[in-house]
């Protein structure tokens, strides 16, 4: 539901209910819900977008995943494509990088894998080919993902071969996060390797965050989908970034 209004920015409470096949009662008590959560605004007869969302607003992680699915999926299968057996390989916590990290799975390559998201830890363990490293940390409220230490300063130790790394948004020349402690610990990832590569699908190209991660050119790569503005992705170009566009034609 709240998919089917993000991209269209508002919908009837009629709509809803035939797109999606439920109650016009079932159809009001969620969005009573998304409402209380502040996700979207009641109007009269329906709900919209909020123009303008908090900088500190982020979705909740089962929320979120639905988000773009299946471009999320297609920037995974892209990123676990580059990614040769034997590697060591952060994965940050993100809905896309889950999606790569999937995907790596599928392939059955072995790897040394290594994440603060319990999520892609568990999606992870289901290879008998992956040795994963879990990163310390203190739980998020509302969220499968760890921060602080002692897993922060445990990056300061590694060296690895690549870091599949997500943003809350790319804002100008800048990645921005809605917490410090994931900004935090976002950057401690980018320095621990050699190769970082940002797994963004087109909706993160928006406004600014609470707090920076880094500039865009602390990354090598990107890799995101074919509804991104094409003056955007030429913008990244020019900042030295190596950008990998998928193409929706694979839906």
């Amino acid at each position: 539901m709240l998919e089917h209004i993000r991209k269209r920015g508002a919908a009837s409470i009629q709509e809803l209910a035939e797109e999606i096949g439920i109650s016009i009662s079932t159809v009001r008590r969620d969005l009573e819900h998304l409402e209380e959560r502040g996700y979207l605004e009641r109007s009269h007869g329906g709900a919209l977008i909020h123009k303008q969302v908090q900088s500190t607003f982020e979705p909740e992680a089962a929320i979120a995943a639905e988000f773009d699915r299946s471009q999320k999926e297609l920037i995974g299968l892209a990123a676990a494509a580059t990614v040769p057996s034997g590697a060591s390989v952060i994965f940050d916590s993100s809905s896309t990088v889950l999606a790569a990290a999937r995907a790596c799975v599928e392939r059955g390559i072995a790897l040394t894998a290594v994440t603060n998201d319990l999520r892609i830890g568990q999606a992870l363990a289901l290879s008998a080919n992956m040795r994963t490293v879990m990163l310390g940390g203190t739980l998020r409220a509302g969220s499968l993902t760890a921060v602080g230490e002692p897993g922060e300063s445990f990056l300061g130790k590694l060296n690895t071969d690549i870091a599949f790394i997500g943003t809350h948004a790319i804002s100008g020349t800048s990645l921005t996060e809605t917490s410090l402690e994931a900004a935090a610990m976002k950057r401690a990832m980018i320095a621990a390797a050699r190769r970082v590569v940002l797994l963004a699908d087109a909706s993160k190209f928006r406004a600014a965050a609470f707090c920076r991660i880094c500039e865009m050119r602390d990354i090598h790569e990107m890799i995101t989908d074919d509804r991104a503005d094409p003056a955007e992705i030429e913008r990244l170009r020019d900042q030295g970034v190596v950008v990998t566009v998928v193409s929706s034609d694979n839906l």
